[in-house]
């Protein structure tokens, strides 16, 4: 009940002030725990970090694949993957992950955020080998780099309605697949 409570704080943490914000005074504080109370949950930041991933993450990449899942033909799927990546961005648990993602993390840490990312990129890689790429991992790579541009550019609260940056992205997307 308390690890669920410091994760629950820790994602408020990092969703409103970024990696700075997450430190155990922090969460002593959010959860009315000692501080000494957060070290019996977690021996680190980069702990934390890690147990967010491992809960969050499969969450967000299930929505994602449940929406291809929903989607008709290659095309289809891909749009739907780089759409729902997008419209989670203002969720509390990705904003979690990409303030995560930009902090200065141990090397276990920074592995478990790029396995996750790895399966969240295996999971376009039929769609683009059926529109006949021949390297559909190499091009997923680079179609999820379109995703994250578009995710940071939503984040920093661009000039751009994030509904224009979604149109864009999924345009350059699909223009992209096709080849």
């Amino acid at each position: 009940m308390q690890r669920a409570a410091l994760l629950e704080a820790a994602r408020t943490l990092l969703s409103e002030g970024g990696t700075e914000a997450l430190t155990f005074p922090a969460l002593a504080e959010r959860t009315g725990l000692a501080r000494s109370s957060v070290y019996e949950y977690f021996r680190s930041r980069a702990a934390v970090v890690e147990e967010l991933c491992a809960v969050d993450f499969p969450v967000w990449a299930a929505e994602v694949e449940a929406a291809m899942e929903r989607a008709d033909g290659a095309e289809a799927k891909i749009e739907a993957y780089v759409r729902r990546q997008l419209a989670l961005v203002g969720d509390r648990r990705h904003r979690a992950v990409v303030a995560i993602s930009a902090g200065e993390l141990d090397a276990g840490a920074r592995e478990k955020i790029r396995a996750a990312h790895g399966g969240l990129i295996a999971m376009v890689v039929e769609a683009l080998a059926t529109l006949g790429h021949e390297q559909p991992r190499l091009s997923a790579v680079l179609l999820q780099g379109v995703v994250d541009a578009a995710v940071r550019r939503i984040e920093l609260g661009a000039a751009e309605d994030p509904e224009r940056i979604t149109e864009a992205a999924v345009a350059m997307a699909l223009r992209g697949v096709r080849g």
